[in-house]
């Protein structure tokens, strides 16, 4: 009986551990496909699949061609150990889950083709090495694969479904596009074609088809314009008007229905997606609590002593403290159980990051209590927790700033009475706040502020010692510093209401920012694989006074009087993997593409243009717009939270308990409102009514995460709690067209 409740127990610590972090992988229940899960999840079991992940694409660096060089063994051993780790990765994954369901899955099957398909082609390049015959590692454009198809990376997955089902629509809209760019091309053929006109580079002005049409297509992104517009605005300025309509058309109407296609597509299939996470985190609270339930009068609970089990497995990192707070919230009134409305909001529960705060006087206070209750001590104190003591330094931060720019050697000295200043705001803030709580390893702003304040001392005694002794000057080294500094600006402007909407939005996009940029990774890696097997050594870099053959030229007699080798950007090859991300950097941006594009072809073939198409059509074109997308949906969220002042009970019970509870009863008026601008602390002196040792909890931040956590929050709202929502496999089949379910509570069933 002891094993089976400990079996249920584990099982429900899976489930609430996986709708604390929004996983939906079907698993197997029985007790040793549970341990395997939980060991699954390990985070140190994800570490190293991350590690490995990024091992594997980071063999490009070291691999022919190399930006270090390592021998072919090197590396092949390391790429066989990265996809013994997957292998292994796959295994414990389909040790876990059920079998019928992994082998539908597709990611399931891309990386074992990827494995299998990878170890062939380093098996035949590896032959063909040794009998000295070149080929072409065809395998490492799919090494992405693996970035994309692991658990881990469902948030990519997700971006990718994001795109894959707005494809259709912007296929259509594309299509429309093309159409037009093709028919502004053969009116500028039969208007300009025959007018004899030239370049600025002396060739023929729109004399071939195919070479308008690309013309064109750069014009849309802006990248040529005006130049190539020139020529025939030179003949007769009648010839702008051709120009301005294509411009208004295609640039400003049809790159903004690109933009209102994917943000509506986008918005619709997040919503779809924020949904089904909504429901499956749901189910899943449901089947935990079932597992755990008992029969108490006419309703089902769960034991105070089983919840204080589950949490402490589900988060084992969580102080006692902490959990006898989350349980005050769940069991308000101290019944000893926990009902199944409470239980069901634990995950939101465990997401919600709480700062423990222990109360401790400070260490003057103790040493010497008369001192440091003294009038004119507490007299300090008050001013420096006062708001004014922080607008004061700041101002001053702002002066130290505008005498930096000036850079002049005659306000030099004034660095030392800056310096001093700074010291002493340090030394009156450890004096006046708790030295354990004020450098805690939550007080980011305390910790930069030292040690940029301490660096910069360092750094100056260092520069005079060295300016008197060996005639050595590092001003530029102060300057970094003191500019660092500056930096501390930015407290201000999120203090200020107006701007915070901004600065939350900022802070709620920096996880999903990590998500697109793993998704720009992939398709970095992809276009860079293609773009070295197909450019490498086309263009060469030499030194400014190279005397080589066709040293002005790139190397290539084909680049001669071509902008590419006028502009020297020689250097923006393909000629390594470093090389080529950042060429496709410069891509992204945009401008002077075109250039790219026309030096690539003038060295293979025009063809070659395609590449570059299809980059910026992939890149700029469709996830950069899912961005745009993201960014506008994420200000929408944030403005619509100022007005509506979205809450969840989990946080509004925590305020109605004071923001914490403590071993002893605490004066209201001890407890700092805002503990980022106060430093977390909390103070207690001989001056001040006596204070008992114990202990407080704060809500770190009252920002969201991110904003797809806050749809999820705002959707929950709508499913009632009675609700235990539809099976694992209707959740994961609803569409974006389907209406919202309700189905019957099975309370009474179960």
């Amino acid at each position: 009986m002891a094993e089976a409740a400990e079996q249920d127990l584990l099982l429900a610590a899976a489930f609430v551990s996986d709708a604390q972090y929004n996983r939906n992988i079907p698993f197997r229940t029985s007790p040793e496909a549970v341990r395997l899960y939980h060991l699954y999840n390990h985070w140190m079991m994800r570490t190293a699949t991350y590690f490995f992940i990024f091992l594997n694409l980071s063999l490009a660096l070291f691999e022919e061609p190399a930006v270090y060089p390592l021998p072919f063994l090197a590396t092949s051993v390391l790429e066989v150990l990265c996809l013994l780790v997957f292998l292994g990765r796959l295994t414990h994954f389909a040790k876990v889950t059920l079998h019928n369901v992994f082998w539908k899955d597709a990611k399931n099957i891309c990386i074992m083709g990827a494995i299998l398909l990878s170890l062939t082609d380093l098996g035949i390049y590896g032959v063909l090495r040794l009998y000295g015959v070149r080929s072409i590692r065809w395998s490492r454009f799919m090494r992405p694969i693996f970035l994309i198809n692991f658990a881990e990376s469902r948030q990519i997955r997700r971006a990718l479904r994001s795109i894959r089902n707005t494809l259709p629509e912007i296929t259509y809209v594309f299509l429309l596009f093309m159409f037009s760019l093709l028919m502004f091309s053969l009116m500028a053929l039969k208007l300009f074609g025959e007018r004899n006109l030239q370049t600025a580079e002396g060739l023929p002005y729109f004399k071939n088809y195919l070479e308008i049409v690309f013309d064109l297509y750069v014009l849309v992104t802006t990248a040529n314009s005006p130049d190539v517009m020139m020529p025939a605005f030179d003949f007769s300025s009648w010839y702008a008007l051709f120009f301005i309509a294509f411009v208004i058309v295609n640039t400003y109407i049809f790159m903004s229905l690109f933009l209102a296609v994917v943000y509506n597509n986008y918005k619709k299939h997040l919503k779809n997606e924020i949904r089904k996470l909504a429901y499956m985190k749901r189910r899943k609270m449901i089947e935990a609590f079932n597992l755990l339930k008992e029969e108490e009068g006419e309703q089902f609970v769960v034991r105070e002593a089983r919840w204080k089990q589950l949490v402490k497995l589900v988060a084992p990192d969580t102080s006692n403290s902490h959990r006898e707070l989350l349980l005050r919230i769940s069991d308000d009134e101290q019944k000893g159980f926990v009902d199944k409305k409470s239980f069901v909001q634990l995950a939101d529960l465990l997401n919600i990051q709480v700062v423990t705060l222990k109360i401790r006087r400070h260490p003057l206070a103790r040493w010497a209590p008369a001192l440091y209750g003294s009038a004119p001590s507490r007299l300090l104190r008050g001013l420096v927790r006062h708001r004014a003591f922080v607008w004061t330094f700041d101002a001053i931060i702002l002066i130290n700033a505008v005498f930096i720019a000036l850079d002049e050697d005659s306000i030099s000295y004034a660095e030392w009475v800056f310096l001093a200043l700074y010291v002493i705001e340090i030394l009156l803030k450890v004096y006046t706040y708790e030295p354990r709580e004020f450098f805690g390893k939550t007080q980011f702003w305390n910790w930069f502020d030292t040690l940029i304040i301490f660096a910069a001392l360092t750094a100056t005694i260092l520069n005079a010692t060295l300016q008197s002794t060996m005639r050595y000057n590092s001003q530029q080294i102060l300057d970094i510093v003191f500019i660092l500094r500056v930096l501390r600006l930015i407290r201000i402007v999120d203090s200020i209401q107006r701007f915070q909407v901004i600065m939350n939005t900022l802070i709620n996009i920096v996880p999903t920012m990590l998500t697109f940029g793993g998704l720009t990774l992939v398709v970095y890696c992809v276009f860079a694989i293609i773009g070295m097997e197909a450019f490498h050594g086309k263009i060469q870099y030499f030194p400014a006074n190279s005397n080589a053959p066709h040293a002005l030229e790139c190397g290539n007699p084909a680049l001669k009087d071509s902008l590419f080798a006028r502009g020297k950007y020689c250097k923006n090859n393909f000629n390594n993997f470093a090389s080529s991300f950042i060429v496709l950097m410069e891509l992204t941006v945009v401008n002077q593409w075109h250039v790219f594009a026309n030096g690539f072809a003038n060295v293979t073939g025009q063809p070659a243009k395609l590449y570059f198409i299809a980059f910026h059509i992939v890149m700029v074109i469709i996830i950069v717009n899912i961005f745009v997308s993201f960014i506008l949906e994420a200000f929408f969220v944030e403005y619509s939270l100022e007005k509506s002042e979205v809450e969840t009970a989990i946080e509004q019970k925590i305020q109605e308990l004071g923001m914490g509870v403590q071993e002893d009863e605490l004066q209201h008026e001890q407890l700092l409102d805002n503990m980022e601008s106060a430093e977390h602390e909390l103070e207690g002196d001989g001056g001040a009514k006596a204070q008992s040792k114990g202990l407080v909890f704060k809500i770190a931040s009252k920002r969201y995460r991110t904003v797809d956590a806050l749809l999820q929050r705002m959707f929950e709202a709508e499913i009632p709690l009675e609700d235990e929502g539809l099976s694992f496999e209707e959740i994961l089949n609803l569409s974006p067209s389907s209406a919202i379910p309700r189905s019957p509570s099975s309370e009474s069933a179960a």
